[in-house]
């Protein structure tokens, strides 16, 4: 075990920190793991085991202080894409059923939706352009 360079150790390490970074999907692992192959170039240029720790600390702790923040303030943001319903509301339809607060059809997007009014006292007659205010199911809800 003396004739093993204290290099291949760190990169051992680094190995083993990157097991649970992909069983577990925590990314932290993963910047130790960084910070073990930082340590490993300290010790291939030589640097005594004091140094090498330290690089491995300050490294990792570095990582995990800058990147940390930043996944997990990209985590809460909304996609700046809408897709799939979210995409519909606030486009416009064309009434192909009359559409009152029970019911009726509209094509929207190239497709045969089923419609409701979102006042129920009001009715919107075949052919008037309607907006998409909601989707609660497969109905639109309209004004």
């Amino acid at each position: 075990m003396n004739d093993i360079d204290a290099w291949v150790w760190w990169l051992v390490g680094a190995a083993a920190l990157g097991i649970p970074l992909v069983v577990t999907a925590m990314p932290e692992f993963g910047m130790l793991a960084v910070g073990a192959v930082a340590a490993a170039v300290a010790a291939g240029l030589g640097f005594n085991g004091v140094i090498q720790v330290l690089v491995f600390v300050v490294v990792s702790v570095a990582l995990i202080a800058v990147v940390r923040p930043i996944a997990a303030r990209h985590t809460r943001q909304r996609p700046q894409l809408a897709t799939g319903i979210d995409a519909l509301k606030g486009k416009q339809a064309v009434v192909l059923e009359r559409v009152d607060g029970f019911g009726g059809r509209i094509k929207l997007a190239g497709e045969v939706w089923s419609a409701r009014a979102l006042d129920t006292d009001r009715a919107y007659e075949v052919g008037q352009e309607v907006d998409v205010v909601e989707i609660e199911g497969a109905t639109a809800i309209v004004i």
